[in-house]
């Protein structure tokens, strides 16, 4: 695990009209098969770095070189062959909620369709038949036809790791996946993105809030202040004063989960 898949270098995000700096001059590598864990407190600039490595976010300035390939100078169209590969899980679930489990499990399909067949949801057998394995992975193929609006929040971040698992990620983003969750469903899903990791083989880098959760699912954390890197290494090495640095005052809220 010598090699960087993932290399970001200089990466800066400028918002509003260089009033705020969310990211600034971050730079660090990522080695294929990590589970790197991103800490900081909120406004720290980890939803931003996690966006910008897919895109979601333009960075203002610097480098996002994945497998090789700089990303951060695609085409739309390039790019958008280069997120098949890139799962993203979201704190707030992105789910369609009027849409059955089933249909928001398929999305994860799009990027691999003809645009005039992803615009009308035209997949094939093949693929609903995948979705209906994947839910059953995640313990939700008794819901499939169930709209996503009537599941708990647990359930719905379930279905939002069954659309990823659709993409057969190599990379997947999940920016905090648990933050909405009570302690023991928060365990749960963060079994099932270890269970990417060891299993699938697939990089996962995960923004968490709670420390605990990071020291025990992360074979590395980074953490960011202010949109600096200020600790890159095992979970280990945090110790009481690195600790007290990363979160000043609000250490004792991030300590336990």
């Amino acid at each position: 695990m010598t090699d960087a898949y993932l290399r970001i270098e200089d990466l800066t995000k400028v918002y509003e009209r260089g009033q705020v700096v969310a990211l600034r001059d971050l730079s660090f590598t990522v080695a294929k098969g990590e589970f790197l864990v991103v800490i900081g407190l909120s406004g720290s600039g980890k939803s931003t770095l996690l966006r910008c490595i897919n895109r979601l976010i333009e960075p203002t300035r610097g480098k996002i070189v994945l497998d090789g390939v700089e990303i951060t100078g695609l085409s739309p169209s390039r790019m958008r062959r280069v997120r098949r590969r890139i799962g993203m899980i979201f704190q707030q679930f992105n789910l369609i909620r009027r849409s059955t489990v089933i249909a928001n499990t398929l999305t994860g399909r799009l990027g691999y369709m003809p645009t005039w067949k992803a615009m009308i949801g035209l997949f094939s057998q093949d693929d609903r038949e995948r979705a209906l394995e994947n839910l059953a992975r995640v313990g939700l193929r008794e819901k499939a036809y169930v709209r996503a609006d009537e599941l708990s929040g647990g359930q719905q971040q379930r279905v939002g790791i069954a659309r990823a698992l659709m993409q057969d990620p190599e990379l997947l983003l999940a920016d905090e996946p648990v933050s909405a969750l009570d302690p023991a469903t928060s365990h749960s899903i963060m079994q099932y993105l270890e269970w990417m990791n060891r299993e699938r083989g697939v990089t996962v880098l995960a923004s968490l809030h709670f420390l605990s959760l990071a020291r025990r699912y992360g074979t590395r954390i980074i953490a960011l202040k202010d949109g600096q890197l200020v600790f890159d290494g095992p979970p280990k090495l945090i110790d009481n004063a690195k600790f007290k640095e990363i979160y000043g005052e609000d250490a004792e809220e991030v300590e336990v989960r």
